[in-house]
């Protein structure tokens, strides 16, 4: 008994509140967007010390750094640049566990990245990771 009043209640205020209106006009003003700001992510890109995403000839070098590793590395193309370029920030941050940082980032359900093959990652993505 006490739900059903409730909800009465609660259904008798909602048909209130949307009854009430000042303005029986049925014309609303069209809506307008709110200008927002516009955020350049290259140049956000390039604070971070993350290059931009190679094409070409440049995009075949970083894939053929990773695959020479190790090929799971590359299993997903888009992927592996993703890594690459986002792993620049932590080597042009001079972050100091490159290695562990490249693990991580790395890593998939498929392949598990030694020290070594991060150490490598790391060493062969140095020249790409100077485009930032």
């Amino acid at each position: 008994m006490k739900r059903t009043t409730t909800a009465a209640v609660l259904v008798a205020a909602l048909a209130a509140l949307s009854a009430c209106s000042s303005d029986d006009s049925t014309d609303a003003a069209p809506a307008t967007e709110a200008a927002s700001p516009s955020v350049d992510h290259s140049a956000v890109g390039e604070k971070a010390g993350i290059p931009p995403a190679p094409t070409g000839a440049a995009r075949d070098n970083v894939l053929a750094v990773l695959f020479d590793v190790n090929p799971a590395l590359v299993a997903d193309e888009e992927d592996a640049i993703d890594n690459a370029r986002n792993q620049c920030a932590a080597i042009n941050g001079e972050a100091e566990r490159l290695e562990w940082s490249a693990q991580q980032r790395f890593s998939s359900d498929a392949h598990q990245v030694t020290e070594d093959e991060a150490k490598h990652i790391n060493i062969g993505l140095a020249e790409f990771c100077k485009t930032a």
